[in-house]
């Protein structure tokens, strides 16, 4: 035989003494009246009263048996419902934990909706500083008219200044002539001053 558990001992010691009310005890007294009862010699009458004192004790320990089972059912019946009950718990905290995991997010959805209509206010806010489109085009027409007309004066100075240029080019090089038709005139006069001069020392 394997070797029998505490809760199987409980459970039978349950069954045999009942509420412990002394069933045990009842059942230990029952064998040594009925093995007395088998071994007496008495008269029938004796025999008689001690069969019913023996039904008497069987029946209270039957009842008490009785009552033993039904507590036993009843326990195993609230075990069963205790165990429903922590499954319902159980299966609430999840939901719980899912429900307050779904709230967290939303939740963080918020805020970050939040946060962007505060950055959209903020654009908007920017934007309506600045002019609209068309006054934005009719401004940069006339900025692009004000570019051509600065760009056609621009043209027209460099012109002007290479003009200049050319101009102050060709007087130098007239300036530069002229010194030079100057220093051989110079030089020339001398020339001729000097070849007069040994003609008036003969005389």
């Amino acid at each position: 035989m394997g070797a029998v558990t505490d809760d199987e001992v409980i459970r039978k010691r349950l069954l045999i003494d009942g509420d412990g009310a002394g069933d045990d005890r009842r059942i230990n007294v029952l064998l040594k009246s009925f093995t007395k009862w088998c071994n007496s010699p008495g008269s029938p009458e004796e025999g008689f009263t001690q069969y019913q004192r023996m039904l008497g004790t069987l029946a209270q320990c039957e009842f008490s048996m009785g009552k033993t089972l039904m507590v036993y059912d009843m326990n195993l019946r609230e075990m069963e419902n205790y165990e429903k009950i922590y499954t319902d718990i159980e299966q609430n905290i999840t939901s719980a934990h899912e429900k307050i995991t779904e709230c967290k997010k939303e939740i963080l959805r918020a805020k970050r909706i939040r946060k962007n209509r505060q950055e959209y206010d903020a654009l908007a806010k920017v934007i309506q500083q600045h002019p609209d489109r068309h006054e934005t085009l009719k401004q940069l027409e006339a900025l692009d008219k004000e570019l051509q007309q600065l760009s056609h004066i621009k043209e027209n100075v460099d012109a002007k200044l290479e003009l200049r240029k050319k101009q102050f080019h060709v007087l130098l090089s007239t300036i530069q002539e002229l010194q030079q038709t100057l220093e051989n005139d110079e030089k020339s006069d001398n020339d001729d001053n000097n070849h007069e001069s040994p003609a008036e020392n003969g005389e």
